[in-house]
């Protein structure tokens, strides 16, 4: 297993790569953190006209529950075979269809990875406070329809963009290879995703991300719910909390990832967004208002976004570059996997046993990954 990692690291960063590919892959980087800040905001501007648009139509409030798990299921299906195209394909090509994380992926180092992909996080924050703003702002004064169109127009940019400074691939020279291996063609090929989980590392941070992450997936499904019934929210008020949100994400993951990566290890730090979640989840059972919540949101917001960094940028150098679109997409389908899922624990949780639950059983599950890690780190360093 040492050697097969050592053959994945030497063929991905072995080869030289001239001054003007790594200025123009320079350049794709920058491009493609402009290009995620724009699609998080048109993301953010639809959610906020989705309900609406939704009672337009006629649904009720259990047939929006059903159309957000189909949404759920559909990416729970489609993040492997979106990643898979993104490596067939090209990075060009998977980006006119939506994601930055294999570019960043591809063209960062090992050491610079998690660091890469933290500062997507700040990203997101800003297309959070801006999609949210925007869409609020033009849904009030000129309809869901107008604003509808406005999004349109927005990812039309986005893509436009993509054309014209994203490279048609991302992979460098000789990663195709992968150690001699004959590889699948195919967009959508069971193989290949068994293949991946028999590198190392890969199928134990796999269940670590979805055992883990399952908790605070919940609380995030069923967050509405807790706004409007627990912390009683005006829809103005549950706009400036989601605003909130968006500033404490950039100030973490824009701010504090990225200086933490730099100085310790990929283990250490799982560790510690780990045991930050369990007192997260104590804190979460207690709380009683949303003053007091947006206390636990710092630590909250914390935890999940060095959690996501770290799992995916483990699993991203796990694999040869040439998959990292296919682990990026396997990424994607844990969490479609949580909000598929989620709403039907998260439901009968909060009616039988209350939003305290939440926070307990975040803390009592995260206790036992956080004593999982600590042997699997006490054994490592015994070998």
């Amino acid at each position: 297993m040492s050697g097969r990692m050592e053959e994945v690291s030497g063929s991905r960063f072995s080869s030289p790569v001239n001054a003007a590919t790594r200025s123009r892959f320079q350049s794709a980087v920058h491009a493609a953190y402009v290009i995620a800040a724009l699609d998080v905001t048109w993301m953010f501007l639809q959610f906020s006209i989705t309900p609406y648009l939704a009672r337009k139509l006629g649904l009720d409030t259990m047939w929006f529950g059903y159309l957000q798990s189909m949404v759920g299921v559909v990416q729970l299906l489609g993040g492997p075979v979106f990643g898979r195209f993104g490596d067939i394909f090209g990075a060009r090509a998977a980006l006119s269809l939506a994601s930055c994380q294999m570019v960043l992926s591809d063209l960062s180092e090992p050491d610079t990875r998690a660091d890469a992909l933290s500062k997507l996080g700040l990203c997101f924050g800003i297309g959070m406070i801006a999609g949210s703003t925007i869409g609020g702002s033009l849904s009030t004064r000129y309809g869901e329809s107008v604003t509808a169109c406005f999004g349109a127009a927005g990812s039309f940019i986005s893509l436009l963009l993509v054309l014209k400074l994203i490279p048609k691939t991302t992979k460098t020279a000789g990663i195709h290879s992968d150690a001699g291996e004959k590889k699948s063609q195919s967009v959508f090929s069971v193989r290949e995703i068994i293949r991946l989980m028999t590198f190392p590392r890969v199928t134990r941070t796999f269940v670590v991300k979805i055992v883990a992450g399952l908790p605070s997936g919940i609380f995030q499904v069923m967050f509405s719910i807790i706004a409007i019934n627990f912390f009683k929210l005006l829809p103005e008020q549950n706009g400036y909390l989601m605003a909130y949100f968006g500033i404490v994400q950039m100030v973490i993951q824009g701010g504090v990832i990225g200086r933490l990566t730099a100085r310790f290890s990929e283990d250490s730090l799982l560790l510690l967004s780990v045991g930050v979640s369990v007192l997260t989840g104590l804190a979460q059972a207690s709380m009683q208002n949303v003053f007091q919540f947006c206390f636990i949101v710092v630590p909250m917001m914390f935890s999940l976004s060095m959690f996501n960094v770290i799992t995916d940028s483990v699993l991203t150098k796990s694999v040869p570059s040439s998959d990292t679109g296919t682990m990026l997409g396997l990424c994607a389908s844990v969490q479609s996997l949580l909000r598929t899922i989620g709403p039907t624990i998260g439901s009968f949780l909060y009616v039988n046993h209350g939003v305290s639950s939440f926070g307990l059983i975040q803390a009592a599950v995260n206790v036992v990954v956080f004593v999982y890690l600590l042997q699997h780190q006490f054994k490592k360093k015994t070998q």
